[in-house]
């Protein structure tokens, strides 16, 4: 039946994309791959481009339910999806993820509604019920029977009741003030213990499924004598604000009820007549001090408010109830999380100010105040932060950056909550500055100067100059020349200087002559990988020595 009614079920629909978000819905049930939406084709994204721009999606907590098909652009079902696990006493089942696109710093928010599927039957927390009446109760007197349990929504929930198994009684079904179904059983013959002590009928539960699932419970009804007096609570309602935190254990309510009969037939119990799944998990009601106390740790966030019926009862069977509404009141107890959607981890330092370096997502389960976050950055750098659509931040270069001063930044994004004390996360960004050429060599002197004996060998050393490049690798990297110029209306490559391109030293090709010039002037230029120049003059003096005789 259930694979049925999932075949059925089969009938996605696309609700549109508006405002940058999509909207889909998909059967509970389906096999991990399922077919939710064409994501690509709504976006209008080209399919090639999806694995280029590095396309992800998020889901909101660590759950994945849902993945991106590259190939065809479909979004699919990650794994088996359980609606009523997800969305428990939720009517609408909605679960929200973004579809983050890395390469052009965008994100899309995507709504699935999840829709029932008969899955479930109903069912009784007491599949046998215990009633003891007393023969005198009068024919149209209610006994309430508990309800059944159908985690299924709309026409697959609990749609009716139906009672067999004896002509004494009879089924009613009222409407409680949530439109909810509550039974009752109906005396509609007088009872004769003597007759018959024990009366045994069969209780069945229907939803509206098709075929519908049923669930039955039985209820054995023992007759006894007289008992004229019902426990009465002290008032029809209990009403109790507790914060979150409340250690385990503690007790949040007492309901108190008292029977004016004697021995047994005034001997309250207590116990609970209508309380939630997870509220059984949460609340322990002592049957005979009718104290209410928790037994697990409460959260604001998933569950904020439980509303209880609690039933007194004496030894004959008769009974009052009370309605018990435990407030949870929300203390700040999750730190804000912060996401990084996406991120570089290297930038060019010639970026123009506003570039975006980061894509964070910030948030606070809290309520109010305490889920109210603010987002700053540690420290003087040259980043801030940008408010985008809902929960979302950006980090923008503030201004220029330049690797010269900076190469390397670790930008420290810190999230704090409104509330007192204040809680507070961060995340820590790791961004390179990559360099560009924008720094020309500079000498260590404007103007080198040397002095060198007429004669020396070919090869003998004038000088070494130096320069220096503040940019990096390739950039930084500088190479030396002789500009060609004239000295006595000669090109000066006829006087045979020669300099290492490397090194930066300037050597003799061949030996001067003080006689015939004594001195020059050198044009030096030093050039770096990315094509920036630099100058200095080398002035070579030529020193005399005495290489001439006497001439008479």
């Amino acid at each position: 039946r259930r694979q049925r009614a999932l075949l059925w079920a089969v009938l996605l629909a696309a609700w549109g994309v508006a405002w940058g978000q999509l909207r889909y819905s998909v059967p509970e049930e389906m096999p991990k791959g399922s077919f939710v939406g064409d994501v690509a084709k709504d976006l209008g994204l080209q399919l090639p481009a999806l694995s280029d721009h590095s396309v992800r999606v998020v889901s909101e907590g660590r759950a994945q339910h849902f993945a991106l098909h590259v190939k065809t652009g479909h979004l699919v079902t990650a794994e088996r999806i359980d609606r009523e696990q997800l969305c428990e006493s939720v009517q609408r089942c909605v679960l929200r993820c973004e579809l983050i696109v890395e390469g052009e710093m965008k994100f899309y928010e995507i709504e699935v509604e999840i829709t029932d599927i008969n899955d479930n039957a109903p069912s009784f927390r007491e599949t046998d019920k215990e009633l003891r009446v007393s023969e005198m109760t009068a024919p149209g007197s209610r006994f309430p029977l508990r309800e059944a349990q159908d985690p299924d929504s709309g026409r697959n929930s609990l749609q009716s009741y139906e009672l067999s198994g004896d002509e004494h009684f009879s089924l009613a079904v009222q409407a409680g003030p949530g439109g909810d179904q509550r039974p009752e059983l109906v005396l509609t013959k007088a009872l004769d213990r003597e007759e018959t002590a024990l009366h045994e009928l069969v209780l069945r539960a229907s939803d509206g499924g098709d075929p519908a699932l049923t669930g039955t419970a039985r209820i054995r009804v023992t007759v006894v004598d007289a008992n004229d007096n019902a426990p009465v609570f002290s008032q029809s309602e209990y009403t109790v604000r507790v914060p979150e935190d409340v250690p385990v254990d503690s007790v949040l309510v007492t309901v108190t009820a008292t029977d004016a009969d004697e021995g047994l037939n005034g001997h309250v119990k207590y116990s609970f007549h209508k309380i939630s799944d997870r509220a059984s998990e949460l609340f322990h009601l002592d049957f005979e001090s009718g104290k209410i106390t928790v037994k697990d740790n409460l959260d604001f966030e998933k569950i904020s408010s439980h509303e209880l019926e609690v039933q007194a009862h004496d030894g004959g069977e008769l009974f009052d109830t009370a309605k018990v509404i435990i407030t949870v009141i929300d203390v700040n107890d999750n730190v804000p999380e912060i996401s990084v959607r996406s991120a570089l981890s290297e930038i060019s330092e010639d970026a123009p100010s506003g570039t975006v370096v980061a894509l964070l997502h910030v948030q606070d389960r809290d309520s109010g105040v305490n889920g109210e976050v603010r987002c700053s950055l540690d420290g003087n750098v040259p980043f801030q932060l940008r408010s985008s659509q809902g929960s979302y931040y950006s980090v923008v270069t503030a201004r220029e950056l330049d690797r010269e001063q900076v190469s390397e930044y670790n930008v420290t994004v810190r999230a704090a909550d409104g509330g007192s004390p204040a809680l507070q996360s961060s995340a820590v960004l790791s961004l390179r500055v990559l360099d560009v050429n924008d720094n020309a060599p500079v000498f260590a002197q404007e103007r080198y100067s040397a002095r060198v004996a007429e004669n020396n060998a070919a090869g003998a050393l004038v000088l070494t100059v130096l320069a220096r490049d503040a940019d990096w690798g390739q950039n930084a990297r500088v190479r030396y020349r002789l500009w060609e110029g004239r000295v006595r209306g000669a090109p000066l490559s006829s006087y045979k200087f020669d300099m290492d391109a490397e090194r930066g030293t300037i050597t003799l090709t061949e030996p001067l002559d003080f006689e015939d010039t004594k001195g020059y002037v050198l044009l030096v230029e030093a050039r770096d990988g990315g094509g920036l120049v630099a100058h200095c003059e080398v002035e070579v003096e030529v020193l005399d020595v005495n290489d001439n005789p006497p001439e008479v």
